[in-house]
């Protein structure tokens, strides 16, 4: 029989566990959000097509996905601190691998790994710092907690571009590992023989592996659908009739199991429903045109990957503090309402965004990017909210577990699904420029006659001319991807009204509101 969680840290101890726990959770997020910049870097570091780099992430985020459901069971069969200090040095070991590796496979492996490891982190860690606090000041536990959830995300993207030019993309992995290692082993000296309440519940391995083939089926064909051109191929058709068979019969095992591994009976619940469909299709697109905008900079546009990062960079005036107020407006108003405003605010943000027409025009991106950072700290806590609305609180933490999976799911789909997108549309915009700038075209001479008398040769201004419409291309391409993800979120800003009201009038009482709180906030994990 196992001691009890009776003894919490005090002093100067206390003050260390705070910084470690909130160490440990920057580096996790800031991870997912610095890497987006250093994309570019990494496939030519490896010598990999860019598709092939954007895989590094999507199946990163797979990881993570799969991993949170993992560390909530641990948690109740073990305790959090065991598996939490086994997690950095994993998640160290992985940082390792990506950081020596040379070939792709390897260097794919070493970024899964390194994404589980670093989600399992995420809701253990959380636990953690809040049972340290007494009841009285559990809401402190939050506060801090929640600081570090946005932040290092949104200023993740300029500080990965700034180490991706100064130091190299390879030195974000280096620089994990005495990091990694130093929290594992000051939380298991501060923690050490730490007890806990232990359930012993078993693991649903089954339906682990099923859907962790399904992910990684599902990402592996919207990456490499386009290189095999779609249904014309064998391994394609193969692949789609692989994940039809095996999500088929991943439901009928979850179904028939008492303590699946994530509890899918929820989907019976309209609210739980419509709230996870708006939050997986919203953030989708949120994650997904967030990578492509910044990958595009620089691959097409010329920006460094620092100046790339720093177009991001107005999302974190306005994320972190609308996430802090709607925390508490969402106490008062209908969270119908909340959210079908913010996907509104989301659609103004991309028919904004959709208008960009100039590479070297900065200020076009600035202003909506303002908007979008607070539309995106206002996302995530009306739609627990809606999600959670009528459950019963012995299935609200298995509600989570299965929402946050699918949303950080969705940030894998949404950034392969956008590179589709872009190859999709690109070639029809330069086929439209083509067609009306032909050789016979007074435009074309009109076009041409600036660059020869700028000095450019003939040869050279056609040279440069395909070099122009390229990027012209690129420019329409990613501004129809904008478009149509404001007219997505406008068809979300009704679907929410489909849910059954939220709005409660009986207060709830000051554990109701914190749990509720952690939620929300585990919710909002990138």
């Amino acid at each position: 029989m196992t001691s009890l969680y009776d003894k919490t840290l005090q002093g100067w101890r206390f003050i260390l566990f705070n910084l470690c726990l909130g160490l440990s959770h920057a580096l996790v997020i800031f991870n997912a959000g610095a890497y987006i910049a250093m994309l570019p870097r990494v496939a030519a570091g490896l010598g990999i097509p860019p598709s092939f780099a954007t895989w590094t992430q999507t199946d990163y985020m797979i990881g993570l996905a799969l991993a949170f459901p993992v560390g909530g069971w641990l948690s109740r069969r073990m305790g959090e601190y065991r598996p939490f200090v086994a997690a950095f040095f994993v998640y160290a070991l992985a940082s390792m691998i990506c950081a020596l590796a040379t070939g792709f496979y390897s260097y794919l492996a070493g970024r899964i790994v390194l994404g589980f490891a670093g989600g399992m982190t995420l809701p253990l860690g959380q636990s953690l710092l809040i049972k340290e606090y007494p009841d009285k000041r559990k809401s402190i536990g939050i506060g801090i907690w929640s600081v570090f959830t946005l932040t290092p995300f949104t200023f993740g993207p300029p500080v990965g571009g700034w180490i991706a030019d100064t130091l190299g993309w390879r030195w974000l992995f280096w620089i994990n590992i005495p990091i990694a290692l130093a929290i594992a082993g000051i939380v298991g000296a501060l923690l050490y023989q730490r007890g806990s309440r232990r359930l012993r519940h078993r693991f649903d391995s089954v339906g682990f592996v099923l859907i962790t083939l399904i992910l990684f089926a599902v990402q592996t064909l919207l990456n490499q659908g386009n290189d095999w051109d779609w249904t014309h191929s064998r391994y394609i058709n193969g692949l789609i009739f692989f994940i039809v068979v095996t999500l088929i019969y991943w439901v009928i095992w979850e179904l028939g199991v008492c303590r699946p591994f994530v509890d899918i009976r929820l989907f019976a619940h309209r609210n739980f429903t419509i709230g996870v469909l708006v939050l997986f299709v919203g953030f989708l697109f949120a994650q997904g045109l967030l990578s492509m905008l910044i990958v595009q900079l620089q691959l097409a546009l010329g920006y460094s990957s620092l100046l790339a990062g720093l177009v991001f960079l107005p999302m974190a005036i306005f994320a972190k503090p609308m996430a802090s107020v709607f925390h508490e407006i969402v106490k008062r108003f209908d969270a119908r309402l909340l959210a079908s405003l913010n996907c509104l605010g989301f659609a103004t943000t991309y028919f904004w965004l959709s208008r960009f027409d100039d590479q070297d025009a900065f200020a076009q991106l600035f202003w909506p990017k303002l908007l979008e950072g607070a539309c995106l700290g206002s996302f995530f806590v009306p739609l627990t909210a809606l999600l959670l609305h009528g459950l019963p609180p012995e299935r609200q933490w298995r509600a989570v577990e299965l929402a946050s999976l699918m949303r950080i799911a969705a940030g894998a789909i949404g950034i392969t699904l956008q590179g589709i997108v872009l190859y999709q549309r690109a070639p029809l915009h330069m086929t439209r420029f083509a067609e009306t700038h032909g050789i016979f075209d007074s435009r074309f001479e009109q076009t041409l006659e600036p660059l020869i008398e700028a000095g450019y040769s003939e040869s050279m201004a056609l040279a440069r001319l395909a070099k122009l419409a390229s990027r012209n291309a690129i420019i329409h391409a990613m501004n129809d991807a904008f478009w149509i993800a404001g007219c997505v979120f406008v068809g979300l800003s009704m679907l929410v009204w489909l849910a059954e009201p939220t709005r409660q009038p009986a207060r709830r009482t000051a554990g109701q509101a914190r749990r509720r709180e952690e939620q929300e906030i585990l919710v909002e994990e990138p």
